[in-house]
């Protein structure tokens, strides 16, 4: 994955209207199939959870159908783009502590994928404007910048694979 360039304005109109449409979604399927299966398979008596749950349940995978057949399409790029992103980053995350004390040894792959994650957490918080950790961020990115540079490694996000986290 690469890190692209993104119209904060249209992830942000496409992400509302694709979480309005699941929404919708979610709540005229699970609705509909609950009470189709309340009427047929009961006499509307007593309590009904697990068939409002299996209607839930029925939303959910035709949302979730919809998602992943329309995941192509233009109009998707922008929200498919930011959640592929966020899987990587979270991937990331969860190994971040190897990476970094593989940082410290001065493994080259550990800065490249460090560098991937602070770029691309930036590019994500001005995106949902989360401003309040970029100091933080700054300061993660200072950091690597001076280790990279006493181990003269130069960093750049197109050096980084996700194939380079299986080493971690």
């Amino acid at each position: 994955m690469q890190l692209q360039e993104i119209d904060k304005a249209r992830y942000s109109k496409h992400f509302k209207m694709v979480f309005v449409a699941v929404a919708v979604v979610l709540l005229v399927i699970a609705l509909a199939v609950s009470t189709l299966l309340i009427y047929f398979l009961t006499d509307g008596d007593g309590s009904h959870f697990w068939l409002n749950l299996a209607g839930v349940a029925v939303a959910a995978l035709v949302a979730g159908s919809l998602l992943r057949h329309y995941r192509q399409h233009p109009f998707m790029f922008e929200v498919m783009y930011v959640w592929d992103l966020k899987q990587v980053l979270n991937k990331i995350y969860r190994k971040q502590k190897q990476i970094k004390a593989a940082m410290a040894e001065g493994n080259t792959d550990a800065m490249q994928i460090m560098n991937f994650s602070y770029k691309g957490s930036r590019q994500l918080y001005l995106l949902d404007n989360n401003t309040l950790t970029m100091d933080e961020l700054n300061k993660s990115v200072a950091e690597l910048d001076a280790l990279a540079e006493s181990f003269c490694v130069s960093l750049d996000t197109v050096r980084f694979s996700p194939a380079m986290l299986d080493a971690f």
